[in-house]
């Protein structure tokens, strides 16, 4: 009888957590937020929607370079939650922007 191989599907050690940078750091997001609420702005002063994921973006870096990877997983985490919610609504935005537009000039021209 032969012995059964198994083949792992990842080669070890890279199986880190998904919201994890380099070296299993907690990731902040501060550049996504930040890009959020400039476009949020431009888009209808959306921006101030946006904030909360910029605070909590920084507040995760400021953990993070003091040392408290908890702290700063949890506001990452809540920071990508709210830049999730916030990029579904410039979206939303964009899209509705578009479909009024095309509406408008395909009253005008009929």
């Amino acid at each position: 009888m032969k012995p059964e191989v198994a083949i792992p599907l990842q080669p070890r050690g890279l199986g880190g957590a998904p919201a994890a940078g380099p070296a299993g750091q907690p990731r902040d997001y501060v550049l996504w937020s930040f890009f959020n609420v400039l476009l949020g702005y431009a888009l209808g002063y959306l921006g101030c929607l946006c904030f909360p994921a910029l605070i909590f973006s920084i507040k995760a870096r400021d953990c993070k370079v003091l040392g408290d990877l908890e702290g700063a997983r949890r506001h990452g985490t809540r920071a990508k939650v709210l830049n999730i919610i916030c990029s579904v609504l410039m979206i939303l935005t964009v899209v509705t922007l578009i479909v009024i537009v095309v509406i408008i000039f395909t009253s005008v021209t009929t």
